[in-house]
């Protein structure tokens, strides 16, 4: 499916889905959301960028396998989870930053996680479609 429609759209909505996807990332500590949803909404964007354009340029633009983005995001995740320990605290505590950062609000271990987890969302469902995709092709 590789309509002019389809792919000019895609080129104008791919930047915005992803920004939504961030917003939706940092409005997950205080709202529904988080890094669970925003790193659908991401790899929606790179899913409806592949339709539009195919699987090669989409590819072309990431400029990796997606599949590098699940131990980063696993790591990012788990030191947020044992960061509580070093200072004696329980594993998964929330630690939080005195004073809000503007537009983010405030900053704390909770925000780390969620971008460990949006990350691996993004790596994950991009790995298993554009293997699915890839698989199909042949």
């Amino acid at each position: 499916m590789k309509t002019i429609i389809l792919k000019t759209a895609s080129n104008y909505l791919l930047p915005v889905l992803l920004l939504f996807s961030v917003f939706i990332l940092l409005r997950g500590h205080y709202l529904p959301g988080g890094g669970f949803v925003g790193g659908l909404v991401a790899s929606i964007a790179f899913v409806l960028h592949a339709f539009a354009n195919g699987l090669d340029k989409t590819r072309e633009f990431l400029k990796y396998h997606p599949g590098i983005n699940i131990p980063i995001g696993l790591t990012i995740s788990l030191i947020s989870g044992f960061a509580p320990m070093l200072i004696g605290q329980p594993f998964m505590t929330g630690l939080w930053f005195e004073k809000p950062f503007p537009v983010v609000g405030m900053i704390g271990s909770a925000l780390f996680f969620d971008i460990g987890v949006y990350i691996v969302v993004v790596g994950v469902t991009l790995t298993i479609l554009f293997t699915i995709s890839e698989t199909a092709n042949e």
